[in-house]
């Protein structure tokens, strides 16, 4: 199952960044020999359907984020790969780690034979990276390609909007980013290099515009603690009680 209209974003996307299709099915096959069948998408159906998810990426608001986060020990927590150090760092375990396997492998193994969900993204870019997911004790694979066999496509581009299509995906009811800001500054989490700025940022702006498209078609309520984002609500820390369920 692909979301509606994902093809003509991904086509969007393989012109923008010059990738290789190729390379994203050969990636896509390689993880998904690795991948064993299980029942983890009713796990992720267990957690987030129905629920109030929050979506963590690693933008500059993650640092005055990480201490709010603290009071919510109970909300499912989907983080984005680079964001999974601080959190961890700080005593927050993520239920659902999206990612691409380009952050932190000494934190990523750290957590890998924990109860966390690992969602593992395949593309031209990673694959000799995809070896890592033997040490994973919960994973499924995405690809943004077309999917087949055990190899899923809930949409999205980077991992922290990939962490919103796939709460989207899995029915919750509200979601919530937090450390997830568009704009012209990039998180000290991130740790991106300066010669990789500007085609971070390229990717920054390309997933703000999906989300900004997954707001017109998502049933879920969206809202955000960080820098405001067409089709999210904007909301203070303090208001957080009030639609958390």
């Amino acid at each position: 199952m692909i979301i509606s209209e994902w093809r003509e974003k991904y086509v969007d996307i393989l012109k923008e960044f010059k990738y290789d299709e190729k390379k994203d099915n050969e990636s896509a096959v390689i993880l998904n020999s690795i991948l064993k069948k299980s029942n983890i998408n009713k796990k992720i159906i267990s957690l987030v359907k129905g629920k109030t998810v929050f979506v963590i990426g690693s933008g500059p608001s993650l640092s005055t984020a990480i201490p709010k986060l603290k009071n919510f020990k109970k909300s499912i927590k989907i983080a984005a790969d680079s964001s999974v150090k601080p959190l961890v760092e700080n005593g927050i375990m993520p239920d659902i780690v999206v990612t691409d396997l380009d952050g932190d492998s000494n934190i990523l193994e750290k957590i890998a034979q924990t109860k966390s969900i690992f969602v593992v993204h395949a593309h031209g870019d990673n694959i000799e990276k995809l070896g890592f997911t033997k040490k994973l004790k919960n994973f499924i694979g995405t690809t943004q390609s077309e999917p087949f066999s055990k190899l899923q496509n809930f949409g999205g581009f980077t991992d922290g909007d990939r962490g919103v299509f796939l709460a989207d995906h899995f029915k919750a009811k509200t979601i919530i980013l937090f450390g997830m800001d568009f704009g012209n500054r990039i998180g000290k989490f991130s740790d991106t290099k300066k010669s990789e700025r500007k085609i971070k940022l390229m990717k920054l702006k390309r997933a703000e515009l999906l989300l900004e498209w997954l707001s017109t078609i998502t049933k879920s309520e969206l809202f955000t603690t960080s820098k405001s984002i067409k089709g999210f609500k904007k909301i203070a820390y303090k208001d957080l009680d009030i639609i958390i369920t």
